[in-house]
Order: C-alpha cells, then sequence, then structure tokens
C-alpha cells in the first residue's frame, strides 16, 4: 500500500517513471499485490459513483485522435486493465487475478509498466471525481493526493 501510495504522489506532479520506480517489484508476488490493491480501488470507487450499482458507469477506450475503439482491438495493456476492472466490478475477483497472472507471465516489461500506469491513473481520476462528488475515497489514496 505504501508503494501504491508513493506511486499516486509522483502520478500526480506528473513523474510517470518516478512512479514506476516506486512500484518496481521485489517479486511478481508484489507486482500482482500492488496490480489487483489499484483495481480493487478503482472498482469501489465506480460502484460508488454508480450508485452503487443503480446508475450504471460507461467504461470506454479511446485512440490517440479521440476516436472510441472496441475494447478487442484496444493495445493489449489497456485491454487487460478494463478487463480486470470489470471483473472487479462485477465481483469476479477470480477472473481480475486471471488478466493480471496473464499479463505478468506473458507480457513485455513495458507493456506491465502501462497496465500499472493506467491503474494509477484511473486510481487519480477516480478518486477526484467521488472526491468532487463528495462519495467516499480510501484514507490512502486520498492522502496521496491531497494538495
Amino acid at each position: 500500500m505504501a508503494k501504491a501510495q508513493r506511486a499516486l504522489v509522483a502520478m500526480r506532479l506528473g513523474r510517470d517513471d518516478d512512479a514506476l520506480d516506486e512500484v518496481a517489484p521485489s517479486s511478481t508476488a508484489e507486482m500482482r499485490e500492488l496490480v489487483l490493491l489499484l483495481f480493487g480501488e478503482c472498482s469501489t470507487m465506480v460502484s460508488a459513483l454508480g450508485d452503487g450499482g443503480s446508475a450504471p458507469v460507461k467504461v470506454q477506450v479511446f485512440d490517440e485522435a479521440g476516436e472510441e475503439v472496441p475494447i478487442d482491438e484496444a493495445d493489449p495493456p489497456v485491454r487487460t486493465a478494463v478487463r480486470t476492472l470489470l471483473a472487479e466490478v462485477h465481483g469476479n475477483t477470480e477472473a481480475a487475478e486471471e488478466q493480471v497472472e496473464i499479463a505478468l507471465s506473458s507480457a513485455a516489461p513495458d507493456e506491465v509498466n502501462s497496465l500499472v500506469l493506467q491503474a494509477l491513473r484511473w486510481t487519480i481520476r477516480l478518486s477526484a471525481e467521488c472526491l468532487d462528488r463528495d462519495l467516499p475515497v480510501t484514507d490512502w489514496v486520498h492522502e496521496a493526493l491531497a494538495d
């Protein structure tokens, strides 16, 4: 949790490389735990934003030109991120774990970094939206993003 918090601070300051340095794992298990922690927090915030499931939250993927692309046509790290988040949101932690495990065992290092950065970005964006709406945000995330 402390690593994720330091990475969120670095991301908030616009230092992606420092964020990746903060989460550099000592093991694959540690990286899996960190990524699942971030997606778990994202899932909790999506549920809060979706009013506990009564108001749907739409997940979209856009290319560099701002055009929406189907999830299956997104870059592999983005596709993994979306599938992991959706599995968590729907309470299927096992499927989320499988998505992360596949990425960590078969993706190139830059793709893993992209997945981590995506999880950090979503955590920042979702927490900002929750705070704007006076919805709860986990203390460690809130502390990392406080000005």
